[in-house]
């Protein structure tokens, strides 16, 4: 058999347990497979192990809910260039960039051999910002516009490089990574778990409890141990509130940028609502603290959860009168219509995922295909798709899943509410010391607001964290955002930015 076949609900996997390929039965099975949109690839990295390289490939197939898990290896000193994935599946070029920057491994064939992120500890240290080697194009017509390399707004590195025929956007390439943060090399650096859940949260600021609760995910596979019923009730109620918190506030973000001033003042009032609530249940408004490894310091109690019902409920209503603005402004309207396409096919190809895909019509969401908790039991989510693939299709995306999040909330604290009269559930304190299985992987999946986060925790022989590899949804759509500005009037780039939101320093590990 070629791959370890799990699922997103199962314990860790035995490193002995993974099958090792030669690379030409890894890329001809992949090859084939990646042809088959059921497939796509959550994870795929390498890591140094004794003196070879060891590279693992978490697979998912969409259609059956399993994870695919299987590897492949080379002498560390060995200088045979792999033949490019990326050349027939351009989702893979995130992946082979990457392992190439970091370990000085060559893939032939790979159409767009550049650096990713930069990393403090790449392979290549005379590779840097200065020497990007950025795609040019000559004609007498044709001129350059170069964005950042500070984005003025978030205060992170990114470098937009256009290349324009007047007003009209023929390319773009996006440059980003360059902090060197080490986030990753930081969860191995350390033992200290109540450190490494904290890291866990500072991958993505804004996407604090999708990150930890990938993570602890990871963690409870290696660990062992299953959650009570209702902490995972709580967990799916801090991602979901984080999801609305996010996709209001991003609503508010697209009304400025066309100026329209109603729809942007009425979202940052819904948005610090939102915040406000989750900083009200556990101190912060990010909800830094709420996720903690098989257990919580902040069990919702029974006024807190009538807080939060009644709270989510206020600000549904209240949005959905600025989503029935949006649809009938006919300035937003012209603005946002058929402006920065990706077509479905397009968004398969480069690997997309999340609300992103969604709104191009391709249906990928770990809370339906590779469910776990109660998105499959209690809730049984059925995603929201578009077709249209435009700034308009993913403004609704997000207006119906503010709406749809917040039913699901109610949901879940109606669900919650016998368990909770009079007090609170005793759930379990964190447990910052649990042992985790040695010379094992497990891997966290969560659709987070921005889509499909992964967290591959890898333990030594002491079960030990030897490595954390992360990847957030923004590694991929990234590539989508300079598809959807080709052939737009530059002055829509702020738009058709705004309308991914992507993340710099969830890119930037």
């Amino acid at each position: 058999m070629n791959y370890f076949v799990t699922d997103n609900t199962s314990g860790a996997v035995r490193l002995s347990d993974i099958p090792e390929l030669s690379y030409g039965e890894f890329y001809d099975d992949l090859a084939a497979k990646l042809s088959d949109e059921r497939y796509h690839v959550a994870h795929y990295f390498a890591l140094p192990d004794d003196r070879r390289m060891r590279f693992f490939c978490l697979l998912l197939d969409d259609a059956a809910g399993q994870v695919l898990v299987t590897s492949h290896a080379m002498e560390y000193y060995e200088d045979t260039a792999l033949p490019s994935l990326t050349a027939l599946h351009p989702q893979m070029h995130p992946f082979e960039r990457d392992i190439a920057e970091r370990y000085g491994i060559r893939f032939d064939g790979m159409p767009w051999p550049k650096p990713l992120r930069f990393p403090f500890d790449r392979y290549d240290r005379r590779s840097s910002m200065d020497n990007y080697p950025f795609y040019t194009m000559e004609g007498g017509s044709l001129h350059e516009v170069n964005v950042g390399p500070i984005h003025a707004g978030v205060i992170e590195p990114g470098a937009f490089r256009f290349i324009c025929n007047g007003e009209q956007v023929l390319h773009l390439e996006i440059a980003l990574g360059y902090q060197h943060r080490g986030v990753e090399a930081a969860f191995a650096a350390t033992d200290n778990r109540l450190r490494q859940v904290c890291l866990s949260e500072t991958v993505a600021g804004d996407s604090a409890v999708t990150h930890a609760t990938a993570f602890t995910e990871a963690l409870a596979k290696l660990a062992g141990r299953a959650y009570p019923e209702q902490l995972v009730r709580e967990r799916t109620l801090a991602l979901e509130l984080e999801r609305m918190a996010m996709q209001i506030a991003d609503t508010g973000a697209l009304s400025m940028d066309v100026g329209y001033q109603l729809g942007q003042v009425a979202c940052e009032a819904l948005r610090t609502m939102t915040i406000n609530t989750t900083q009200a249940w556990c101190g912060n408004r990010f909800a830094k603290g709420l996720i903690r490894p098989l257990g919580t310091d902040h069990p919702l109690t029974a006024e807190k959860a009538s807080m939060i019902r009644r709270n989510v409920a206020e600000i549904a209503r209240r949005y959905d009168e600025v989503r029935h603005d949006l649809k009938s402004s006919p300035t937003v309207l012209a603005r946002f219509e058929q402006c920065g396409i990706v077509p479905r096919d397009e968004m398969r190809r480069i690997g997309g995922v999340g609300q992103a895909a969604r709104a191009s019509g391709l249906q990928r969401d770990i809370r339906a295909s590779h469910p776990w908790g109660i998105y499959a039991s209690e809730l049984r989510h059925e995603p929201i798709v578009k077709r249209h693939g435009d700034v308009m299709a993913r403004l609704m995306m997000r207006c119906r899943e503010v709406l749809q999040s917040a039913g699901y909330i109610d949901r879940m604290l109606a669900a919650s509410e016998e368990l909770l009269a009079g007090g609170s559930a005793v759930l379990p304190a964190p447990d910052y010391a649990a042992p985790l299985a040695p010379d094992s992987l497990a891997f966290g999946l969560v659709e987070g607001w921005r889509g499909e986060t992964c967290h591959a925790v890898v333990t030594d022989a002491e079960g030990r964290i030897a490595a954390c590899r992360v990847k957030d949804p923004s590694l991929h759509n990234w590539m989508a955002l300079a598809l959807a500005v080709r052939s737009e009037g530059i002055s829509d780039f702020p738009i058709c930015n705004k309308s991914f939101n992507l993340s710099y320093c969830g890119h930037d590990l």
